[in-house]
């Protein structure tokens, strides 16, 4: 055996490798919350230190997405067979950008599910969920209009939640982990009562996208963001490195 393979493992690498294989085997799906550091720190007996050095490493590697107070989640699989739709954060982009943002909640209603949705969706039909519309505004100007459901059954806490001052789509991505989505994209017209809310001709062309998300096979939410067809497009970034996102940008 050579000198390589008989050479110690350190704690940290012990740890890292116990981390890791929890996550390849399964044991910690994708959006799963991992051990706390503190928790590390009893099991090993060691210091916090050498626990973050741990977790940064697994975080650079994208097998752990470390978030500010809310703790350590599982990644999502990042495969390049898979096409990744990013969904604009319309407050972020406006800064970047030097524009205005705003957001108007149209709807928040706590409701049962509409029969055709919940077939739709595989749900029962008495699923609770909560019911938004929300109008996202740059410059003043409509940018989109939001359509969404988010299961009452699967995030409980958003029941509390008035969006005020934060869009629902970005409030879940901060709180909310998931390890499966589907994106649908189509063109449609819009009708009287959407032109009037984007401000556009009934009628004129629109771009509307469908996100779903779940967490273990347990729907999250289900959203459509309808663009004006004028102004707006589709951009693809693809890579064909290993490990490697390729992102749609919309």
């Amino acid at each position: 055996m050579s000198q390589e393979n008989n050479a110690p493992v350190s704690l940290s690498e012990q740890i890292q490798k116990d981390i890791e294989e929890n996550i390849i085997n399964g044991h910690w799906a994708p959006g799963d919350k991992i051990p706390s550091e503190s928790d590390f720190m009893e099991q090993y007996q060691c210091s916090r230190m050498t626990v973050n050095r741990v977790l940064s490493r697994l975080a650079e590697r994208g097998l752990i997405n470390r978030r500010r107070k809310a703790g350590s989640f599982v990644s999502a699989p990042q495969a390049d067979s898979v096409m990744f739709m990013q969904i604009r954060d319309f407050a972020k982009e406006a800064k970047e950008t030097g524009q205005q943002y705003r957001h108007e909640i149209l709807l928040r209603r706590e409701e049962r599910i509409a029969p055709a949705k919940a077939k739709e969706l595989q749900l029962a039909t008495d699923h609770k969920i909560l019911r938004i519309l929300c109008l996202h505004i740059v410059n003043e100007k409509p940018e989109a209009y939001e359509d969404r459901i988010i299961s009452l059954v699967k995030v409980p806490e958003v029941a509390a939640e008035t969006f005020e001052e934060t869009p629902p789509g970005t409030w879940l991505l901060g709180h909310i982990p998931w390890n499966e989505a589907k994106h649908t994209i189509r063109a449609i017209n819009a009708d009287t009562t959407l032109a009037g809310i984007l401000g556009i001709e009934t009628n004129a062309a629109c771009l509307k996208l469908n996100r779903r998300t779940w967490h273990r096979a347990e729907l999250i939410t289900d959203v459509d963001i309808i663009y004006p067809g004028l102004g707006h497009e589709i951009t693809g970034v693809f890579s064909s490195n290993l490990g490697s996102f390729p992102q749609v940008n919309a």
